[in-house]
């Protein structure tokens, strides 16, 4: 396991009412295996032209940081290249950067964004900024060395705009947002769903009809978390026992995907199977089980396919993360444990064909070769590390 710590980053947006396109963009490049970037821009007004502009700021800026341009060159190429809006004489784009190391640290660049803010110990706060002047514009920056589980908030200023004129007069001041994330925070929430709850919100106050694109980046820093999820015996029985042990030996979370799993892991472990009824569950999935030594055990296909929706969900809108997160079904807590826990996660994955669905094409073994190999694909565009291995 790696001992570094993991710069776990997501955002969320919402558009503009009435627009396809959102005016925001965030990008973040890998610049090696213990550094990151991450750019959130905002185009000046909204739709396609606000698009194209934020698109290319985000772009040039994370793409030329990653390539150790100094700051000063990145805003210089930026401004010389995109127009400056003639009729009202103001920048193409503002934006937020967060440069980020896995010991931790973290520079902050911000252009005419609302300030980012960091999350310590529970508690919000402003860093200490400084302001520079580069070609004419104003920057602040700052440096600072993040603990695990430390978060930093950027923001496009559709979330200080949120409300006003609505459900509030002046919109929702930054020590606001600041106050409600607090209040929000936990510590093993991950940092695409402190974005989406801070959209969210913003969004309420909007009354669901934003006024503005309004766009939260997260940066979280927090340690690695492995998983190991087996589903399927192995397509010689031989291998089964091989397979278990395997399993077994791996770091972190242990799940059982299938009934027929299940039953090997008992016999190979000598530990029974106990299944476990959840009073008032309507969610529709098979219910979970219990094996002594395993974190958790649910049914196969059903509850992996739930789960890929969620997933596919999670890289867009994520709106479905408020319907799972607070439930306890299988595809729930499956949920939980992949998208929001697991950074480093090893499928093994058995290729016997279960005598049950060889009749039933929709339930097939290949369905569920493809089933896990698209799963595995979304996690891998999540930063996930992922590996699968065949039995």
């Amino acid at each position: 396991m790696n001992d570094a710590l993991y710069i776990e980053c997501g955002w969320q947006s919402v558009n503009h009412v009435g627009e396809q396109l959102c005016g925001d963009n965030v990008n973040i490049v890998d610049v090696n295996d213990n550094s990151r970037v991450m750019v959130l821009a905002d185009g000046l007004g909204s739709g396609v032209k606000a698009n194209i502009l934020s698109t290319l700021t985000a772009k040039m800026m994370s793409e030329m940081l990653a390539g150790n341009v100094h700051l000063t060159d990145c805003v210089d190429t930026v401004i010389s290249t995109l127009p400056v809006c003639r009729e009202r004489g103001v920048a193409y784009s503002t934006f937020s950067i967060a440069q980020m190391w896995d010991d931790g640290l973290i520079r902050v660049f911000n252009f005419d964004n609302p300030k980012p803010f960091i999350i310590h110990n529970g508690m919000a706060f402003l860093p200490n900024y400084e302001t520079m002047e580069i070609s004419g514009r104003k920057i602040d920056f700052c440096s600072y060395e993040a603990d695990e589980n430390d978060c930093l908030f950027m923001m496009s200023d559709g979330t200080i705009n949120a409300g006003a004129g609505e459900i509030l007069n002046y919109g929702w001041q930054l020590p606001q947002i600041m106050e409600f994330m607090e209040g929000m925070y936990q510590p093993a929430v991950s940092a695409k769903a402190l974005a989406t709850i801070l959209v969210d919100r913003c969004n309420i106050l909007y009354n669901n009809k934003p006024g503005d694109d309004t766009t939260a980046a997260v940066v979280r820093i927090r340690k690695h978390h492995a998983a190991a999820l087996m589903v399927g015996p192995a397509s010689n029985r031989e291998d089964d026992e091989r397979m278990v042990k395997d399993f077994l030996k791996e770091e972190g979370t242990h799940i059982v995907c299938g009934g027929t799993t299940a039953k090997v892991v008992s016999k190979v472990t000598e530990k029974d199977i106990e299944i476990v009824t959840l009073d008032g569950d309507d969610s529709g999935i098979p219910p979970i089980s219990r094996i002594e030594g395993i974190d958790l055990v649910t049914e196969g296909m059903i509850t992996l396919h739930r789960v890929y929706e969620y997933a596919e969900d999670w890289l867009g809108q994520n709106k479905s993360y408020f319907d799972w997160n607070y439930r306890i079904d299988g595809a729930s807590l499956l949920a939980t444990e992949l998208l929001e826990k697991a950074t480093d996660i090893t499928f093994y994955v058995g290729c016997a064909v279960n005598p049950a669905h060889q009749e039933d094409d929709s339930l097939g073994f290949k369905l569920k070769l493809q089933l896990i190999d698209n799963l595995a694909a979304i996690l891998k565009k999540m930063d996930k590390e992922v590996k699968v291995r065949y039995f």
